[in-house]
């Protein structure tokens, strides 16, 4: 049983998609789309750059779904081939349109939008996130509960058994860099990002994303999601719009996420357009099969597996 899975933020790259473009009369045409629909060249902006341009998050969130939803429709592999679908963080939106719920133009307006309301929720350089690495969810919970000292510091990602990410105001991580590693945690970092995602200083985002998403029309996706804020499966429209809310400001419960499927029976985990889930996948269940589905060379394998 297999599940289709999709990169979020941090996974962009200049050069992303442009070999996929040269190839594929498809991923050209997807990337046109999403371009018609931005009122921008997002695509010119992916394959040429700059780094730091493609990094905003207004940028990077329609940039990360473009490529993963061009390497899935290049690929031609129906989407009743997996039994679900997932996404992390804005990887949610990425697997929604693959599974029919949302159109691409949609999906590229909406994630515009996100990435905008995330960056103004916070006045940059008074947020932050940091990674604790040879961190569970437990003792990374135990950190942000002794760094919080009356400000916002909680748990972002829990991504796999050993990767836990944090977030919150910039000098309650900065405590909680400390506090970690006499926790035990084997290392602690900030992150270079320019806002405290997935914290309840997102709420003024969350507001805006339940906003235009009361005007979004959702289809039922043709195979279930596992959504982030609950880890367990949904196809639902309704329940999708309430999910995409919540997840703004809640935990990307990525490693349950996972779990979930695996106990479902779920043993084979294919990422479309990124190569950053996969090893999550294989710390949080070591037996799964895992592919990653970035170039032709990738696609073409996984077409004659499947």
């Amino acid at each position: 049983m297999r599940a289709f899975i999709c990169p979020g933020q941090g996974s962009q790259s200049v050069g992303m998609g442009s070999a996929l473009a040269g190839a594929s009369r498809i991923a050209r045409e997807l990337f046109e789309e999403v371009d018609e629909a931005l009122g921008q060249s997002l695509a010119r902006l992916m394959a040429e750059g700059s780094i730091e341009e493609l990094t905003l998050t207004e940028n990077a969130q329609p940039a990360i779904m473009a490529n993963a939803l061009a390497v899935f429709r290049t690929s031609g592999i129906p989407i009743g081939k997996a039994a679900f679908v997932a996404g992390h963080s804005l990887g949610e939106y990425s697997a929604l349109a693959a599974a029919g719920s949302l159109d691409a133009s949609t999906t590229a307006r909406l994630l515009k939008l996100r990435g905008r309301a995330m960056q103004a929720a916070v006045p940059v350089g008074e947020g932050a996130m940091a990674a604790l690495l040879g961190a569970d969810r437990a003792m990374a919970q135990a950190v942000a509960d002794a760094a919080a000292q009356g400000e916002v510091c909680t748990v972002a990602n829990d991504n796999d058994p050993g990767q836990v990410v944090i977030s919150g105001h910039r000098a309650a991580v900065e405590r909680a860099l400390e506090i970690a590693k006499e926790k035990g945690a084997k290392r602690a970092v900030l992150l270079p990002v320019s806002a405290p995602f997935h914290s309840p200083l997102m709420e003024p985002a969350a507001r805006a994303m339940e906003q235009a998403l009361a005007d979004t029309e959702i289809a039922r996706p043709a195979v279930p999601l596992y959504a982030n804020f609950t880890a367990s499966h949904v196809s639902d429209p309704a329940e999708i719009r309430g999910l995409l809310v919540e997840q703004v400001t809640g935990m990307v419960r990525w490693r349950e996420s996972v779990a979930a499927m695996a106990a479902a029976g779920v043993d084979h985990f294919v990422e479309f357009g990124g190569k950053v889930l996969g090893p999550m996948v294989k710390r949080t269940v070591p037996d799964a099969r895992v592919t990653s589905v970035v170039s032709m060379d990738d696609i073409g394998a996984l077409v004659k597996e499947i």
